[in-house]
């Protein structure tokens, strides 16, 4: 299993947000680079970005930070705002290893459909739930569909990888959903998808439970990081 610690970048800034509330936000670095580097010397090997301009508003709009993050040789997952196939290419061209697609993932399938075709396995889908069903642009609308059957939709399709975050924990440091986790890698296992498992981790004692669960692809570290309740190298010890 791999650790991705997070960066989540608005208006430039390196920032953590309380259940995907805009307004409920903690700036931890000026630079997003900085963050990048520390979990770089701190031994990660990838990381998972997403633009938060870009999921609230539907363009990309910290390109050039993500393309200096990328610039130090790290594998760059990053989401937020890729919404159309030039958005999606303007990323891989700016050094993005893994394009993530969530909104536009629930509402036209078909788009992902195309962009497979065109990006094979660097696309990736990010299910974002809130009480079972499917939050989109930014967190800010949560539609009708349930994430399962989504799950299920992206495996037939043949995307390789979800990220699956489970909205009620992320930015709480609550804990892990680690049952929700559970039942979407035994839904998804059959298909061979690869699933990283987002939202609430709080502790060394989470990724032990998940890493525990066997076959996640990834588990995603975002402000236990920021706030010193783990250390990352102890984390990528345990996951690897």
């Amino acid at each position: 299993m791999k650790i991705y610690p997070a960066i989540d970048i608005q208006n430039g800034k390196c920032v953590r947000l309380r259940q995907g509330e805009a307004a409920d936000k903690t700036v931890y670095f000026e630079n997003p680079l900085d963050a990048a580097k520390m979990f770089a010397d701190a031994g990660a090997d990838r990381i998972h970005v997403v633009d938060l301009d870009g999921a609230f508003a539907g363009n990309l709009a910290n390109l050039s930070a993500v393309e200096k993050i990328a610039s130090i040789g790290i594998f760059v997952e990053m989401g937020g705002g890729m919404r159309e196939v030039r958005a999606v290419q303007n990323a891989v061209n700016s050094g993005v290893s893994r394009a993530i697609i969530g909104t536009k993932a629930c509402t036209n399938p078909e788009f992902v459909a195309e962009l497979l075709e065109i990006f094979g396995e660097k696309i990736a889908v990010g299910i974002d739930a809130k009480d079972g069903n499917v939050a989109i642009k930014g967190w800010v609308e949560v539609s009708q569909k349930k994430a399962a059957d989504m799950a299920l939709e992206m495996a037939k399709m043949g995307v390789k990888n979800l990220i699956y975050t489970d909205i009620s924990t992320d930015g709480m440091l609550t804990g892990a959903n680690i049952p929700a986790q559970k039942a979407m890698k035994e839904l998804l296992s059959p298909y061979g998808m690869g699933l990283i498992a987002s939202g609430g981790v709080a502790s060394r004692d989470d990724i032990i439970k998940l890493n525990a669960l066997g076959g996640l692809e990834g588990a995603i570290v975002g402000k236990a990081i920021y706030e010193h309740r783990v250390d990352l190298r102890d984390l990528i010890s345990i996951a690897s």
